[in-house]
């Protein structure tokens, strides 16, 4: 293997946990969803917590894909 092969294969592994963000981000919608249409008077205390969710679940999609880069670029 080369040098090139073994830092594409590096890249890929290091955006294996976006799948764990893809269902992560799937639950708290859904489950957001899912609390408001249940009670539609809670929307309101619901959303940040929700929002805070999405944000911190994104946050690792981030950090996954600025390593990749990392490996695809700096090395």
């Amino acid at each position: 293997m080369t040098d090139e092969s073994i830092r594409l294969l590096a890249a890929a592994i290091a955006l294996l946990p976006l799948f764990g963000v893809a269902l992560a981000l799937g639950k708290i919608f859904g489950d957001w969803i899912s609390s408001v249409a249940r009670n539609p008077v809670a929307g309101e205390t619901v959303q940040p917590v929700g929002l805070m969710g999405f944000a911190l679940t994104e946050a690792i999609a981030l950090f996954a894909l600025i390593v990749s880069f990392i490996i695809l670029f700096v090395g």
